[in-house]
C-alpha cells in the first residue's frame, strides 16, 4: 500500500474518532403542541422535528436554526428498554427555560423517534 493511501486511511480514521468524541451527553424530555409561537421563529411553523434548548445551548438565540442529531442511550426510570435504536435530526426553535444545563426538550414527535414516550426522560447524546 502506498504512502499516500496510508495517510488517507489514517486521516479518515482520525476524522471518525473526532466526530464521535464531540457528542454531548445529556438528558431529554419532551413537550407537546402547539409548537408556535417559538422564541426563534415567532409564528413561522418549522415542523415537528424540533428542539427547545437549555439556556446555555440557546445562548441568547445564537442556536436558533442549528441542527442536531440526537440519540437515546438509556432510560432514567423504570421503563424497560426505552430507546428505539434510532437517531433523530432536529432544529433548535425555542428556549427551554426550565431545562438544566445538560437537558434539552424535544417535540413529542422527535422524542418518539428515539424513545418510548412513556419514559418521559431519557439519557441522550447529541451533536451538530
Amino acid at each position: 500500500m502506498g504512502l499516500m493511501a496510508r495517510a488517507f486511511i489514517l486521516i479518515a480514521m482520525a476524522a471518525c474518532l473526532t466526530s464521535v468524541a464531540h457528542a454531548i451527553a445529556g438528558q431529554a424530555t419532551f413537550y407537546t403542541p402547539p409548537y408556535v409561537p417559538s422564541s426563534c421563529f415567532g409564528f413561522e411553523d418549522r415542523g415537528n422535528m424540533i428542539l427547545a434548548a437549555n439556556s446555555v445551548l440557546f445562548n441568547n438565540r445564537v442556536a436558533c436554526g442549528a441542527r442536531y442529531r440526537v440519540t437515546c442511550v438509556s432510560g432514567t426510570n423504570a421503563v424497560p428498554r426505552p430507546c428505539t435504536g434510532n437517531s433523530v435530526d432536529v432544529t433548535v426553535v425555542d428556549l427551554c427555560p426550565g431545562c438544566a444545563a445538560n437537558q434539552v426538550d424535544l417535540s413529542r414527535e422527535a422524542f418518539a423517534v428515539i424513545a418510548n414516550t412513556d419514559a418521559g426522560r431519557i439519557n441522550i447524546e447529541y451533536n451538530r
